[in-house]
């Protein structure tokens, strides 16, 4: 598989996996410590290149991250475009301000206006800020549209970072305008508000594609095994966000993906071991 295989969002294509952004940004979630040396590791623009280098050249060519409100990401992505000479796809997180009041409004403009500013093409509003619109009791998402419109009248498309799966549900039952969701999805139900099964009936049902997150589940399963089950679990539709701390992992995490789409095993190395056994290959 020289290539990725992409779907449509949109309109725009987009390579099916996509290039996450914790383990370059320092977002662990596993400890101060490993945030840290995350930071330190990638701790200019151009420490970013070889990672995204590798994903580049399989034709994944889209980024997920708070573009607009983390600069180093913003600056990584601009060296990356200008050393390989090609476009990337902007996927833009950004957290707002979602009071009702004409100061909060006019923030969130401000912040929707910066995204289209630094080139984004999606502007998916993080999950911090959404869910502080969800009306359970009235099965809704008040006000959200006006954001949506917001960001439509900026030139970009909209969508939501839905880490609460009801958020997926409300917004297709009342009909609001955005074209993909973000959804925490993987094997070990990791940071996930209701059982697997039942995140999964949501992706399958949701009426737009799916961007999954967190497939690995933030390093507490192995690479063949979260993605494995990721692939194998969603649409033809969908997408998986995947994040890496090395150039290496990136290779190996788009040989086991597409592996696992093209229904083989790996190829890749055995385990190390101090003394290594027959079974674990040579």
């Amino acid at each position: 598989m020289e290539q990725f295989p992409r779907t449509t969002v949109g309109g725009v294509s987009l390579p099916r996996m996509l290039i996450g952004t914790n383990w370059l940004l320092g977002w662990s979630h596993t400890g101060a410590a490993a945030d840290e040396a995350i930071r330190q590791k990638f701790a200019r623009p151009e420490d970013f290149y070889p990672v995204i280098e590798t994903f580049l050249a399989s034709g994944i060519d889209a980024i997920m991250a708070p573009l607009s409100t983390t600069p180093i990401a913003e600056q990584a992505v601009d060296y990356a475009e200008q050393k390989a000479g090609k476009k990337i796809i902007r996927i833009d997180t950004p957290a707002m301000n979602v009071d009702d009041t004409p100061e909060g409004r006019r923030e969130a403009a401000k912040t929707i206006r910066h995204s289209r500013e630094i080139g984004s093409d999606f502007c998916l509003i993080h999950h911090t800020s959404v869910e502080q619109l969800v009306n359970k009791n009235l099965g809704q998402i008040p006000r959200l549209p006006d954001y949506l419109a917001m960001i439509r009248d900026e030139g970009m498309l909209p969508g939501l970072s839905a880490h609460m799966p009801e958020v997926v549900q409300y917004t297709d039952a009342n009909g609001y305008d955005v074209e993909t969701y973000i959804q925490i999805f993987n094997c070990m139900g990791f940071l996930m508000q209701v059982e697997i099964e039942n995140v999964a009936r949501i992706i399958h049902a949701a009426k737009h594609p799916v961007m999954t997150i967190k497939p690995m589940a933030a390093g507490r399963c192995t690479p063949y095994v979260g993605l494995t089950f990721s692939w194998n679990a969603i649409r033809d539709c969908d997408m998986v966000t995947v994040g890496t701390n090395s150039a290496r992992e990136a290779a190996e995490d788009i040989e086991i993906s597409a592996a696992a789409l093209e229904h083989r095993f790996p190829d890749l190395e055995a385990r190390s071991s101090p003394f290594r056994q027959t079974v674990l290959g040579h």
